[in-house]
């Protein structure tokens, strides 16, 4: 197996496991840590995190714990899914790290930008469910209580919640790197893209549509940012579009 396909050299499969099991070592060392210094602030984050839905809950209400276990765990939970967050661009660094060596140079050119981009724009949907997502959707949830029911959220259920919501909008930020890998494997072309614009489009209101409240702001708000992503992503394909192999491409694959 070959370390390095541009210096020919070899490492062995055992090296490769050793060096595999020391970075993912790094890396849960790193996340630990980052835990353990965010432990001592699990309450007040997770206070934060509940901002937006304290912000419209009924006068004289409060969110509720209704395991016996859950308000000792609950900001624990989210403390440790904050460490990861806080994490990714180093855990990012030592995947980038463990796999480069195998690169051809170009294909470093194109991976390690997209690991940088995806970063940002998975903390990109995740800050704008948070901000421009979660004001809209919990005045409307808390708006549309039946008459007689008090709104008191499980502090448990709250966090599953909002967790999802982070993922589900996080993914739906990469739209773009989505676009520019399927042009960069030769699966479809910018052109093909292009062409099926009308149906991203419905099916980014589809998106929208299941993943927030059933009203029209909340839907809109991540119909329309996807479908400019991918507006971006497909400008950005246009320069990923794969190229004739260069001669010492060839004569290394030959080799």
């Amino acid at each position: 197996m070959k370390n390095n396909p541009n210096d020919g050299q070899e490492m062995p499969f055992l090296g490769h496991l050793i060096e595999l099991r020391n970075r993912l070592l790094r890396g849960v060392i790193f996340v630990l840590v980052v835990f353990l210094a965010l432990s001592y602030y699990a309450n007040d984050i997770y206070a934060l995190l509940a901002g937006p839905l304290m912000k419209y809950m009924p006068a004289n209400s409060s969110m509720i714990a209704i395991e016996v276990a859950s308000p000792f765990f609950t900001p624990f939970k989210l403390a440790l899914v904050v460490a990861i967050f806080i994490s990714i661009p180093y855990l990012l660094y030592q995947f980038w790290a463990f796999v480069a060596p195998g690169l051809y140079q170009h294909e470093r050119r194109f991976i390690l930008p997209l690991l940088i981009a995806s970063t940002l724009l998975f903390f990109l949907g995740v800050a704008f469910a948070y901000f421009a997502v979660f004001p809209l959707m919990f005045q409307f949830l808390t708006a549309v209580a039946p008459a007689g029911v008090t709104v008191m959220t499980d502090i448990s259920h709250y966090l599953d919640f909002v967790l999802t919501l982070f993922f589900a909008f996080g993914i739906c930020f990469e739209v773009p790197i989505f676009t520019v890998v399927l042009v960069w494997a030769g699966l479809v072309t910018p052109r093909n893209l292009a062409e099926q614009r009308p149906y991203v489009i419905v099916g980014a209101f589809v998106i929208g549509m299941v993943l927030t409240p059933p009203d029209v702001i909340s839907q809109t708000l991540l119909a329309v940012p996807m479908w400019l992503l991918f507006e971006a992503g497909l400008l950005c394909s246009r320069l990923f579009a794969p190229k004739p192999a260069s001669d010492s491409d060839k004569q290394l694959t030959s080799s």
